[in-house]
């Protein structure tokens, strides 16, 4: 097998660029972009832009239209689909098009790919080019969501929060607002846009009564809030309940949730999960199987302390975005971003496979990718 020329990596480096103009738009569906090239030429080029719409395979073609393809390359970050689905094979739209050489990023893991687009075009005699190296890693990063759904059936996990310098997330009263600038506050809003979900624990719903909706321009539709209430304690009257028609929400209880509560959630538009086990660790991975299974493959978990350390514990939070703020509070009781079990040995400590840092307003964004799908 051939290996990627120097203009296959430019071409190959614009597809991967491409593909994240669908971010928060095409989910379930992975980000993906293509560009079609003969030599330093682009013929055509484009990106999947809404689910149901062209992949951006035929985008690319469609771009192309009336060029001579014959001799050209597409270049695609994504392994072409070889089924149908919303719509017709992309295998089929490159063979008809009469491209001759196809150059892949990264695989596809679903069940009804993994490796049999590419099989295909290669027994219709298409020269199949698979790079690695630093566009291969770009290109998986880009789909982590993706990925890890299609793997697991659960949702790609981001934790979310905003603490001091000290390491403190609230003062012993609760109080949180505001620890980040408002301009971190803002990125936090992009990233609800492009998640399918934002999650919380009942603690966060009860003392903040918030929306957890995306209040940015230009979102094309609001994530599913989530609600972790074992006790199904979540008032008619919040905020989230109230909105429930308009934006869906979700409140995972327990059996020891009371039916008339659960009842009663459910009359006023919400959907009641009913996460299973023996802990508090396994009704987490009980509440993401039900979640993942019902088409949420990316979630953002914004706390608090008591929620979040159960998905620690659980193994279940996949990236770290955490604001450190100019300030500190101190305190033996102050809240820390993470509770629950954790370890007993620094040995057995979950490391970061990245770590990033930069600057957002007066704050320092640390960012932290715990798992790679």
């Amino acid at each position: 097998m051939s290996a990627p020329t120097d203009i296959d990596r430019r071409h190959l480096a614009r597809a991967i660029e491409l593909a994240e103009g669908g971010r928060g738009r095409v989910s379930p569906n992975p980000l993906v972009g293509a560009v079609i090239g003969r030599h330093d030429e682009v013929l055509g080029e484009g990106f999947h832009q809404a689910v149901g719409g062209p992949h951006a395979e035929v985008e690319a073609i469609q771009a192309a239209a009336g060029r001579d393809l014959g001799g050209a390359t597409l270049y695609v970050s994504l392994e072409p689909c070889c089924h149908t689905g919303r719509t017709p094979p992309c295998t089929e739209a490159i063979r008809a098009a009469g491209i001759g050489r196809v150059v892949v990023a990264s695989d596809d893991p679903s069940e009804h790919a993994s490796g049999r687009g590419l099989g295909i075009l290669r027994d219709e005699g298409v020269e199949v080019v698979v790079a690695d190296g630093e566009l291969a890693t770009r290109a998986r990063l880009l789909n982590q969501p993706f990925r890890k759904h299609a793997r697991t059936g659960r949702p790609w996990v981001l934790f979310k929060s905003a603490m001091t310098l000290d390491g403190k997330v609230a003062t012993r009263g609760g109080d949180s607002k505001w620890i980040s600038g408002e301009e971190s506050r803002r990125l936090a809003h992009h990233w609800r846009a492009q998640c399918d979900a934002v999650a919380v624990g009942i603690g966060t719903a009860l003392a903040d009564d918030p929306r957890l909706t995306a209040r940015i321009d230009g979102v094309i539709r609001q994530p599913r809030r989530v609600v972790f209430d074992s006790l199904a304690r979540l008032p008619l009257g919040s905020q989230l309940v109230r909105d429930a028609r308009k934006v869906p929400l979700t409140v995972v209880v327990s059996r020891a949730a009371p039916r008339t509560a659960t009842d009663a959630l459910a009359t006023h538009g919400a959907d009641v999960v009913v996460a299973t086990g023996e802990n508090e660790t396994a009704r987490v991975r009980s509440a993401l199987d039900q979640l993942g299974a019902d088409g949420i493959g990316s979630m953002l978990l914004e706390g608090g302390p008591h929620l979040a350390g159960a998905f620690l514990d659980a193994g279940e939070v996949d990236e770290m975005r955490l604001f450190l703020a100019p300030m500190v509070l101190g305190g033996r009781t102050a809240r820390d971003p993470l509770e629950g079990e954790g370890v007993e040995a620094i040995a057995d400590a979950a490391r970061a496979l990245t770590l990033d840092c930069e600057r957002v307003g007066d704050d320092l964004l640390v960012s932290a990718r715990m798992r790679e799908w």
